[in-house]
């Protein structure tokens, strides 16, 4: 209903305040609507029965429900994605006038009832009410929980009036329920080709980290090799040897970039502080994880935080980098935020390759890095 952040009698408050004006504006519509009836019903006989709107009268119900979204918002945090028009408009506001009105007659109950029992609280303590009546001990008790059993049902009233609510406004306001599958569908083929595309780039890194490093090691060790038999020389052994640990060790680094094996096995945190210590800056982590998540939402927060700590590295100039991992079970939520010069392009290379991983798991990414900085990448993971 209302963020979680927020305590019951605050939700309970604010969701009163809400019905409140949205009663008051369900009286005004009734009285808009039943004037505009005519109007309506006249330019239906005209349109030879088709569902024609006069322009007036839409206007004026785009306007209405903008309002009325508008305070849902407000009071009762729901925001729907708006695809309607004056058409669906005025059916929101036929549909929700009834719902708005019953929200105020549980209000008025609920008011009326909360003035009576002041009342006779108010009696009570002055002794005027129960004089005559013997038990008095049980009645108190008796009219306590008659009370009590009719507030808890007034704030049920309540909630249930703001689900219907929210409920009125998602059938008639929301997206069409086929564009929103055409959507989903044209969002699937978007993502499909990115991972596509994605992967290729993956593989050309690996190829270039391959020619550029290990295969002029392993060139060079071959000649050194080579110019060792031919000479007996035992420096050029000594050379050859340096140059073969040199090789293995960037044939690892590559590997360990690729897929660290860490994350099968330890899992996610003991691969973050892999990452931590091989970084060239400090890199602070904090690690909050109610359980270990599917392999596939594990490896694109890996990923994510190891990009985004090697582009603070190469070309930041950070001092320092603060990797957040959260997650409830249902989503990981990763931040990323390093004290560097800032204007880090979310269209290049490495940080676009990271929007469409984690598109392609339906997650949110994004890249906030104004000049001067700092830099924080935030990507949410469902793990659903």
């Amino acid at each position: 209903m209302i963020a979680s952040g927020d305590g019951l009698a605050s939700r309970l408050v604010r969701a009163a305040a809400g019905l409140g004006l949205g009663a008051v504006s369900a009286g005004v519509e009734l009285v808009l609507l039943l004037v505009a009836a005519p109007l309506m019903a006249f330019s239906l006989v005209f349109s030879r029965g088709r569902t024609a709107v006069p322009r007036v009268v839409g206007a004026g119900a785009m306007r209405i429900t903008a309002l009325e979204r508008r305070r849902l918002a407000v009071f009762h945090g729901h925001e729907e994605n708006a695809g309607y028009g004056p058409l669906r408009a005025v059916a929101y506001l036929v549909l929700r006038i009834p719902v708005g009105l019953l929200g105020g007659m549980i209000l008025l109950l609920l008011a009326y009832g909360a003035t009576a029992g002041l009342l006779l609280a108010v009696s009570w303590a002055i002794g005027d009410y129960l004089d005559d009546i013997e038990p008095q001990g049980l009645i108190i008790a008796y009219t306590l929980a008659l009370g009590m059993t009719l507030l808890f049902l007034a704030i049920q009233g309540l909630i249930g009036v703001v689900a219907l609510e929210r409920r009125v406004a998602r059938r008639c306001l929301g997206p069409n329920p086929l564009e929103e599958y055409e959507r989903r569908i044209a969002q699937l083929s978007v993502t499909r080709a990115e991972v596509v595309e994605a992967v290729d780039d993956e593989r050309r890194r690996i190829e270039r980290d391959l020619h550029d490093g290990v295969q002029q090691r392993l060139v060079a060790l071959g000649m050194l090799i080579g110019r060792a038999r031919r000479t007996g020389s035992s420096e050029l052994l000594r050379q050859a040897h340096e140059e073969s640990r040199r090789a293995l060790e960037e044939l690892r680094e590559v590997a360990w970039r690729v897929y660290p094996a860490a994350l099968d096995g330890e899992g996610l945190r003991t691969a973050l502080e892999t990452v931590a210590e091989r970084s060239a800056i400090p890199v602070n982590i904090w690690f909050d994880m109610a359980e270990r998540p599917p392999h596939a939402v594990e490896t694109a927060a890996y990923f994510v935080v190891c990009e985004a700590v090697t582009n603070a590295a190469k070309h930041s100039g950070a001092a320092r980098v603060d990797v957040r991992v959260s997650g409830d079970g249902t989503m990981i939520n990763v931040r990323i935020e390093d004290d560097g010069k800032g204007g880090a392009d979310p269209a290049g290379g490495g940080l676009a390759g990271l929007a469409r991983r984690v598109a392609a798991l339906d997650g949110a990414f994004s890249v906030l890095s104004p000049p001067g900085g700092p830099t924080v990448i935030e990507a949410g993971l469902p793990c659903g």
